[in-house]
């Protein structure tokens, strides 16, 4: 019953804070100063539902026409972006006039700029279904993978410590804002960027142990009350890297780059190759640390039973410490894996997947960082995939509602254990 009500809040939650835009027609409109905006019609006659989307300096989005079929997308900076009308979402017998489905659409003088499309009778070749969903798994895949740095982070802490650390999100940021400074502002190879603001991001972990955690944990303050010190760090940090970045998005080097067809429909850029390759070696170095080495074990054992790990000799504050530091690194690196995924970097980015964190580590059983692997696989795939059926908008939530309907099945999680209460 617990777990429902902290699912139902969590949903509340996604839809506060990552859900869809008030207007199915307008994107990032009151979040971003440059507009595109414009008309489909078709036979001087609005044509409704119509999907567009907006691509260029690593920045993509996406809406659908309202029912006089207009649209408008905010983006985040001046720069010559691609705007696609999809023709498989047309009426029947309706297409694009040939070469004018993709338009190239550059700011003026002004912050406002107008495209719009010219329809014509005709046959649409369309991509199969099977493409598509190939195309997503592999994008679900790529997500999936970056989810579950952060996720077995936070699941790692909840083991060792029984705290469901909401400041998580803001170590995620932590990652990207550090790799933001070293290679944007401060010009420094991206090569060398990104693994020192990984380390930064560790010893900000140890720093958070050793000035705030540790000290609470000594005066025996409670879980729930740690959770709700948790949410007030989140809010804090939150806000301290918005007055240093600002409310606004910022590219990391290489975001835009071009995509690579690789079979099908499958494209990806070298970057999320990149990433992919990164996430799975970080992701196997984690699984054999805990496996074969003497501090993994050591925490597996405390996520086991705390208590009978420390009769056993085991240094559990020691245990603890390295534990942060090793989830506040992971975190870091999602975030930076996040930043070119979404892409962009914003001071409020982590709370973006701060819910899916949670999902997938309670989907694949609290306490377990190889649950939280494949909660993470799964979520990923789920919230791309959905897209087929779904609204893009509504992704997130369809990952909750697997979510609940999972843990109604099986209350522990995919890897989680029952455990006896009373």
């Amino acid at each position: 019953m617990l777990v429902v009500i902290f699912a139902a809040l969590f949903g509340i939650f996604a839809l506060t804070s990552i859900g869809s835009p008030a207007h199915a027609d307008e994107v990032g409109t009151d979040e971003y100063d440059y507009i595109f905006a414009g008309n489909v019609k078709y036979d001087s006659e609005p044509v409704g539902d119509v999907l567009i989307k907006v691509s260029g300096g690593g920045y993509n989005a996406e809406v659908v026409t309202d029912e006089d079929g207009k649209w408008r997308i905010g983006v985040p900076e001046k720069g010559e972006y691609e705007i696609t009308l999809v023709e498989d979402s047309l009426p029947d017998g309706v297409v694009v006039v040939e070469g004018e489905a993709v338009v190239d659409a550059e700011f003026g003088l002004t912050k406002n700029k107008t495209v719009n499309f010219f329809l014509g009778e005709g046959v649409r070749v369309t991509v199969s279904f099977f493409d598509q969903f190939v195309d997503r798994a592999v994008n679900g895949l790529n997500f999936g993978l970056m989810l579950a740095l952060a996720a077995i982070g936070a699941s790692l802490v909840f083991g060792t410590t029984g705290l469901s650390n909401f400041a998580h999100a803001e170590l995620v940021t932590f990652g990207a804002v550090m790799a933001l400074l070293f290679s944007v502002f401060w010009s420094w190879p991206v090569f060398v960027a990104i693994p020192v603001a990984v380390v930064l991001s560790g010893l900000f972990g140890l720093v958070l142990d050793a000035g705030l955690w540790r000290p609470l944990r000594k005066k025996g303050v409670g879980i729930v009350q740690l959770m709700i010190v948790s949410i007030g760090l989140s809010l804090a940090l939150r806000y301290v890297f918005q007055y240093f970045i600002g409310g606004g998005t910022y590219q990391l080097p290489g975001a835009g780059a071009a995509e690579i067809t690789l079979f099908g429909s499958v494209a990806l850029t070298v970057t999320d190759m990149v990433s992919m390759v990164v996430s799975v070696v970080v992701l196997l170095g984690v699984a054999w640390w805990l496996v074969n080495t003497r501090i993994g074990k050591a925490t597996r054992a405390i996520s086991d039973n705390v208590s009978l790990a420390a009769a056993s000799g085991i240094d559990v504050d020691r245990v603890i410490r390295i534990v942060w530091v090793l989830a506040s690194a992971l975190a870091g690196l999602s975030g930076i894996l996040w930043a070119y995924f979404r892409p962009g970097i914003k001071w409020d980015m982590g709370a973006g997947i701060l819910l899916l964190i949670f999902a997938a580590i309670t989907l694949g059983g609290l306490g377990t960082a190889f649950g939280a692997l494949v909660g993470s696989l799964v979520v990923g795939m789920l919230v791309e995939i959905s897209t087929l059926w779904i609204p893009s908008d509504l992704k997130y939530v369809g990952a909750l509602v697997v979510l609940i309907l999972v843990l109604l099945v099986r209350p522990q999680g995919i890897l989680g254990r029952r455990e006896r209460i009373g």
